[in-house]
């Protein structure tokens, strides 16, 4: 009997149609480096809760996805898809190494990119793009996530200078970073400031005991009276619209992001339910098995059309937020019940670190709360069909 031929998820799709030919090669280039130097080490890094986070800041600017999709600085300049590509291969890494890649350029370099200074782009972006210097993003606090308007971190004048004080929480690369970008209440309005992170009274103690995102540095950020020149101000953002448009940025991303959780999961599950013989027969021979690897390869494909469209609208300038949050409440909603459901045809080996199943589904469930929870997303997506905001 002839060996038929298989076909993975996306080729059922034929999504590669979709793409540009610098863009696969992009691509390609990240997934060479995901598998060559992440995923040998990824699961003990998962284990003990560490990540050599400014080694790998090095090495990922030398790949040059470090705010690949900025122009200038140092920046690649590539297009929208093409980031949102690498961010899908990255997480099929971890989501960990994602998010690295994210809060780097999207947020702090983004913030800078977009509101900052001449002075402040020429200091900042160029070695953020080698990744000689790690940058985090301080909006969230501890009692303000989802209602980023209510913060109680302040900055007040004191002649020329500004004094900085609060708490921010749950901030990637935080204990690792030369920079923060800290949003805080001010006399005029919600401001940005650039931060050095060797600034007196700045500190960032890491988190631990996770069990979510342990490969990656997350951190409370303490303002304790930072003083900060007149200049560090960010000049182009006045009012909570500055640091949305840097979480819309990141949201982005993590349309495609969770993608890659979702088809590295997918494609553990086949591979393995094809070596694993049950009852004298591969388990990839089942009618039930067959019926979940097809369910969630349709939902993975459908996400991946949706976020190839995202990226094309976001490319030719027209992207809207709440298409963002139509892609972010789908695809991360989705990728984690792949994941799941991947878990258990693996069985009990689906819970070890030998395979990546469920490290992916622990990792997508702060996927899923972070830079909007689903119903912060549901909301958004409510108000724009019918023009009433709920979100009191």
């Amino acid at each position: 009997m002839t060996a038929r031929t298989t076909q993975t998820p996306f080729q059922l799709f034929d999504t590669d149609s979709l793409i540009g030919e610098e863009e696969r090669a992009i691509r390609d280039t990240v997934r060479r480096f995901v598998e060559d130097r992440i995923k040998p080490e990824i699961a003990d890094w998962y284990e003990s809760g560490s990540i050599p986070a400014r080694d790998l800041a090095k090495e990922l600017g030398a790949l040059g996805v470090l705010g690949m999709h900025l122009d200038g600085y140092g920046c690649a300049g590539t297009s929208a898809t093409a980031y949102g590509l690498a961010c899908l291969e990255l997480e099929a890494g971890d989501s960990g190494l994602r998010s690295l890649v994210s809060v780097q350029g999207s947020l702090a370099m983004f913030a800078i990119w977009r509101h900052g200074s001449d002075e402040q782009k020429q200091e900042w972006l160029p070695p953020m793009a080698a990744g000689e210097a790690i940058g985090c993003f301080g909006l969230t606090e501890p009692d303000f996530g989802s209602n980023p308007a209510g913060m109680r971190t302040r900055a007040v004048r004191d002649g020329s200078d500004w004094r900085l004080t609060g708490n921010k929480m749950w901030i990637t690369n935080g204990s690792v970073a030369d920079v923060a970008v800290v949003w805080a209440q001010t006399d005029d309005g919600i401001r940005g400031f650039v931060v050095p992170t060797d600034t007196p009274g700045f500190m960032a103690p890491e988190i631990k005991k996770k069990m979510s995102l342990r490969a990656s540095v997350t951190s409370e950020l303490v303002l304790d009276d930072v003083r900060l020149p007149a200049d560090a101000v960010l000049p182009g953002a006045t009012g909570l619209s500055g640091p949305l448009s840097c979480l819309n940025e990141a949201r982005y991303g993590i349309v495609f992001g969770a993608l890659g959780a979702a088809r590295d999961s997918l494609e553990t599950a086949i591979a393995y339910a094809k070596d694993r013989d049950i009852f004298d027969k591969p388990l990839a021979a089942y009618q039930l098995t067959q019926a979940k690897l097809a369910d969630m390869s349709l939902e993975l494909g459908k996400g991946m059309l949706l976020a190839l469209h995202l990226g094309r609208l976001k490319d030719a300038g027209s992207l809207r937020p709440e298409q963002v949050s139509l892609g972010k409440l789908n695809n991360v909603r989705e990728s984690i019940a792949i994941a799941r459901e991947c878990r258990t045809i693996l069985g009990a080996a689906g819970i070890t670190l030998e395979h990546p199943v469920l490290r992916h589904a622990n990792n997508l469930e702060s996927v899923l709360t972070y830079e909007g929870t689903s119903e912060v997303h549901q909301l958004v997506i409510g108000r724009a069909l019918t023009g009433e905001a709920a979100f009191r």
